[in-house]
């Protein structure tokens, strides 16, 4: 990681003391090498930490942290520096160190000084045997998961940066080598906090972060991705040696009971870190810039309280956000005014102003002593008092800084000493709650959540599985999301003017809370086959908008049919930490449902979502020097008793949600087939499923290799069409089974190809089409033909066998028949029961014998088949004759091999 303090002080922000900006321009990256950075000028003088993570010693993930700072730096002490370099030429470069600390129950290798040599700091942490290594890299728009991840790296830092320490800094990660098993995310912060332990950057002290699994009744610090699968908890803790100071995770409705035995095991866990690093900073860490710590002079906090005290004080008793707001807005200005009235303030940025600064804390008054040439006397002194020029002292930004300062000290104050919040609750007050459903017609589901001055419009929209979320991962796993939540927060939500983008790293970092806390009520996708989709815009904002989006999101998604677990629901909490300062009995207060104003006065932001009795999703940061766990306890048990009276507001939702699908959400049926049929709804290159789409107008069919198929239509008619082709093309036939009026889709010289459903062939061979003996089939079927046919045999590789001529009947013969008479030619004639002759109809199976075949006259001359126990007509005077009538079945195997030319025509082999 590389930590670079800007070369040039930057101006300082006072929306907070210490300018740790991390999030415009954190990236996460995966990257074969250092990243290369613009070269800095010789006059230019950067301090540096670089922080590299590897899975083994030979390379690895490199998260690198890197800080521009120009200090002011005396000649002896340049001096020193230089000779420090000794034979290196003044480079000061450290010695390679090589340390094991503590990871939960294994050891993770840490390494300094043996790359990134340069930098202020330098560290390589070793963690499992990945050595996956690109060697071309494509760096674009930072992902939501590596977002996040930057978010863990900068909210557990941003509390240990001291007030005062203005210098922007930048954290680059690069991720080069993964393995994985083991996470690089808790890897990450601790890496992170160690390189800035090691560097001149001025924190209060170093920080570590693990991840608890709940294996069972098992708690695991710091378990592989494999353990995480079966893992009912995933809770992410950083803090101190003695504090904690940043929790995230999401759990299965876990009792917050079980919820603080995680974060015990956690914060064991970071205290063993932390002492490993400490021991390893004072071996080799660098001494810290104090020097680059600015605080306004007290005497400022002073002149500030004294001249917008009284009316601070009435200001913050005003209920509503926006005028409170534009009265603050306003006396911030008017002290500004009076101070630039009485020189105090430059119009100019002056930063240089120490001395200028302490004669005005001295207050001196001095006169001059000016010689008059010509208007004294020779050894007089003429003492003429002269007014001394007013000088600034302050800048306009420092008087901002110290007003939001001397604001944050009244609220706090008000809420300690008087009870009451700015909007008059008391410390457990929940707002007031008014939700309504179905406010958007056309919408699969909608529902409007209003707290207090915070307002989330919730829609939620159902498709099919191609409506899913696909994510890139560092696995390079291909996954797919079926429900989704994205958070919005335009500018327009506090009454401000701004720029309309991509989401924000506050934005994405919202929307997954919410998300996670809504995911364990969801039905399976086996229940509810749908992909959903749910977009929280925020409308109103004073405070805990993630928590109206978990509010809003469960009636949304109840009001769009989705059958859920239970209800939810989520509130925000604050606590004002040292109560002792403002009269107070020392005790922490915690506040329930906190505004804007009190999280950005506050020391806490905690938000806790869950049902009555469990807790699904939880995020916490603190914004001092941390908290302890019977702190963290008694909020949490604070935070259940507001959810439930969240809960019991939310029951009184009117218009209540409809619980039912929206006649315009699209209707999904799941058909499960044999997975090898599977590629015959495709079709050749996806020709069959989108003639089907084509064909039917349904919107989707989506196949999966397990044989699921999931039909996506508008309406009933178009779903249940689609569903009989694909029912046809996936049946698996049976011998025996019959199919009528079928038509005849092709002729060859072997036979016709009748469709039985549609998509589905089969042949019926030439044998099998009449009794009577054919040449060609098409001399009595052409294509268009019905007919119908009965499946006598399916061949291994599925190909269908059909007969018509098993569906014709049989007509009882009698020998002695008088009307009988002898057959000639090749086109026997079949006597039916009224004793008259057809050409064409064949009640019974009869071939053609040829006359020649002597031997299979002979053998077929008998008085009865024994397998049919039919009669066979003949007589010596029937010698002369061409053909002799016999039944099908006994003479088709006697006579195949003399009569293999007349056979042709009627075999029964497959003729495929």
């Amino acid at each position: 990681m590389l930590v670079n303090p800007s070369g040039v002080q930057s101006t300082p922000c006072y929306s907070h003391p210490s300018h740790f900006t991390f999030s415009n321009r954190c990236k996460l990256f995966l990257s074969p090498s250092c990243p290369r950075f613009l070269s800095s000028k010789k006059s230019s003088k950067f301090c540096s930490v670089s922080l590299l993570l590897s899975r083994n010693g030979g390379g690895g993930n490199r998260f690198s942290v890197r800080a521009l700072l120009e200090p002011e730096v005396s000649e002896s002490i340049a001096a020193a520096a230089d000779g420090a370099g000794g034979g290196d030429g003044g480079s000061g470069i450290l010695q390679p160190v090589s340390v094991k600390i503590p990871f939960g129950d294994r050891e993770i290798l840490v390494e300094t000084g043996h790359i990134g040599r340069q930098a202020s700091g330098s560290v390589m942490a070793t963690d499992g045997e990945t050595n996956v290594f690109r060697q071309q890299v494509e760096r674009g728009r930072t992902k939501d998961h590596e977002v996040l991840i930057c978010r863990l790296i900068d909210r557990p830092l941003r509390p240990t940066m001291p007030k005062g320490f203005y210098h922007e800094t930048q954290l680059l990660s690069w991720v080069l080598s993964y393995d994985g098993l083991h996470s690089p995310d808790a890897l990450a912060v601790t890496a992170a906090g160690l390189a800035v332990a090691l560097s001149e950057v001025p924190n209060s002290k170093a920080i570590a972060g693990v991840r608890v699994g709940l294996l069972g009744d098992r708690f695991v610090v710091n378990p592989t991705t494999k353990e995480m699968e079966d893992s009912t908890l995933d809770l992410f803790l950083a803090g101190t040696d003695s504090a904690i100071l940043m929790v995230e995770g999401y759990c299965d409705f876990l009792p917050e009971e079980k919820l603080l035995e995680a974060v015990q095991v956690g914060q064991d866990a970071v205290r063993a870190i932390c002492t490993a690093v400490d021991a390893l900073v004072k071996k080799c860490g660098k001494p810290k810039m104090l020097d680059a710590i600015k605080l306004p002079p007290p005497g400022l906090y002073r002149r500030v309280e004294k001249i917008a005290g009284d009316e601070l004080h009435k200001v913050l008793q005003i209920r509503s956000k926006i005028p409170r707001r534009k009265a603050i807005s306003l006396l911030e200005e008017n002290v500004i005014n009076i101070l630039t009235e009485k020189g105090y303030i430059s119009t100019e940025d002056n930063s240089g102003t120490a001395e200028t600064i302490q004669d005005w804390l001295e207050e001196e008054d001095e006169d001059e002593e000016i010689v008059v040439d010509g208007e004294v006397d020779e050894g007089d002194v003429h003492i003429k008092p002269v007014s001394r020029k007013s000088t600034p002292l302050f800048t306009e930004v420092d008087v901002k800084l110290v007003f939001k300062e001397v604001t944050s000290k009244f609220l706090r104050r008000r809420i300690v000493e008087g009870g009451k919040r700015s909007d008059g609750r008391s410390p457990e007050g929940i707002r007031s709650i008014t939700s309504r459903c179905g406010l958007l017609p056309r919408a699969h589901g909608s529902a409007l959540f209003t707290r207090g001055e915070t307002q989330s419009l919730v829609v939620v929209t159902l498709g099919d599985r191609q409506m899913a979320q696909k994510v890139d991962n560092l696995a390079n796993v291909e996954e797919f999301k079926r429900f989704y939540l994205q958070y919005s927060f335009p500018p327009s939500c506090v009454g401000e003017v701004g720029r309309m983008g991509a989401p924000s790293r506050r934005e994405i970092g919202h929307g997954t809370l919410a998300e996670r806390a809504l995911e364990p009520i969801l039905p399976s996708e086996d229940e509810f086959p749908y992909t959903i989709r749910v977009e929280s815009t925020i409308t109103e904002s004073n405070g805990s908008s993630s928590m109206a989006s978990v509010c809003g999101g469960c009636l949304a998604l109840q009001d769009a049919g989705v059958p859920l677990k239970c209800s939810i629901a989520g509130i925000a909490m604050g606590m004002v930490l040292d109560t002792k300062e403002f009269g107070g009995d020392g005790a922490p207060l915690i506040l329930s449902d906190i505004t804007g104003s009190e999280d950005a006065s506050g020391d806490m932001d905690l938000k806790v979502a869950g049902t009555e009795d469990g807790i699904t999703a939880f995020q916490m940061d603190i914004k001092v020097g941390g908290i302890t766990l019977p702190v963290m306890k008694e909020a949490l048990l604070q935070a259940r008793d507001g959810r439930r009276r969240v809960l019991g507001e939310m029951l009184k939702c009117s218009p209540p949600p409809a619980k039912s699908l929206s006649k315009y959400a699209p209707l999904i049926h799941i058909m499960k087939v044999a997975p090898d049929k599977v590629n015959i709804i495709i079709g050749s290159g996806g020709k069959k499923v989108k003639s089907i789409i084509e064909e039917t107008g349904v919107e989707a069919i989506d196949t999966q290799d397990d044989g699921i198929v999931k039909i996506t239509a508008k309406d009933l008619s178009s779903l249940e069409k689609s569903k009989s082709i694909i029912s046809n093309l996936t049946m698996v036939p049976t011998v025996g089974d019959i199919y009528r009026n079928c038509e005849i889709k092709s002729i060859a010289p072997y036979g016709v190809f009748v469709e039985i459903a549609p998509g589905r062939e089969g042949l019926c061979h030439i044998s099998e089409l009449t009794s009577d003996w054919l040449a060609k089939a098409e001399d009595a079927f052409k294509v268009g033909d019905r007919v119908d046919v009965k499946l006598i045999e399916v061949n291994d590789k599925g190909q269908l066998r059909l007969s018509r001529r098993a569906l014709l009947p049989v007509p009882e013969t009698n020998s002695e028949d008088p009307s009988s008479e002898q057959l000639t030619g090749h086109q026997a004639k079949v006597i039916t029961d009224s004793g008259k002759a057809s050409d064409k109809s064949t009640p019974k199976k009869y071939v053609n014998v040829p006359k020649s075949d002597a031997l299979a006259q002979e053998k077929l001359e008998q008085p009865k088949d024994k397998s049919s126990g039919t009669k066979i007509s003949s007589s010596s005077k029937s010698s002369s004759a061409e053909n002799t009538l016999l039944p099908r079945k006994k003479v088709f195997k006697r006579i195949k091999k003399s009569t293999s030319k007349a056979v042709t025509g009627v075999s029964g082999k497959d003729g495929e």
